[in-house]
C-alpha cells in the first residue's frame, strides 16, 4: 500500500482540500508554493497516469480541474500550474501549483517553509471553496 492511499484512508494525516468517492486532493507537505496540492485517485496505485482505465483517467482530470479552481478562489495567484511526474512516490498524482510566474514551477528550486498553522489555514480556505462548487 502506498503512502497516499494511506494518507486517503486517514491512516496517515494530511491536510485535506477535497474528497469524493474516488478521489481525494490534499497539501503537499514540501509545496514549491504555499497551496502546492496533490490529487490522486484513491484506490489505483498505479504509478504512471497513463496506464489509467479511461473512466478513471477522465475522472481525475475532472475532479483537479474543480480543486485547482477552488484553489485560484482561496490562495491570490495568477495561475494555478499542473504538473504529473509520478517518479517520487508510486501513485499516480497530479500537482497544482499557485503560480506568480513560470519559474514557480521548478521542482528544482528552494521550497518555501510552511508552518502547520499555515498548511491547516490554507486546506481550510480551500476546502471551503470547493464545497462551494
Amino acid at each position: 500500500m502506498t503512502i497516499f492511499t494511506r494518507i486517503a484512508k486517514g491512516e496517515i494525516p494530511s491536510y485535506k482540500v477535497a474528497e469524493d468517492e474516488r478521489f481525494y486532493a490534499f497539501l503537499d507537505i514540501n509545496p514549491l508554493a504555499p497551496g502546492h496540492t496533490l490529487v490522486i485517485p484513491k484506490d489505483v496505485e498505479d504509478d504512471y497516469i497513463f496506464h489509467l482505465d479511461e473512466e478513471t483517467y477522465a475522472g481525475l482530470w475532472a475532479f483537479a480541474r474543480k480543486v485547482a479552481v477552488a484553489l485560484k478562489a482561496a490562495v491570490p495567484c495568477q495561475r494555478v500550474g499542473v504538473a504529473v511526474l509520478g517518479m517520487e512516490v508510486p501513485h499516480t498524482h497530479i500537482h497544482l501549483v499557485p503560480l506568480q510566474t513560470e519559474g514557480d514551477m521548478d521542482f528544482r528550486k528552494t521550497r518555501p517553509e510552511v508552518t502547520p498553522e499555515q498548511h491547516k489555514a490554507i486546506a481550510a480556505a480551500i476546502l471551503k471553496e470547493y464545497e462551494k462548487l
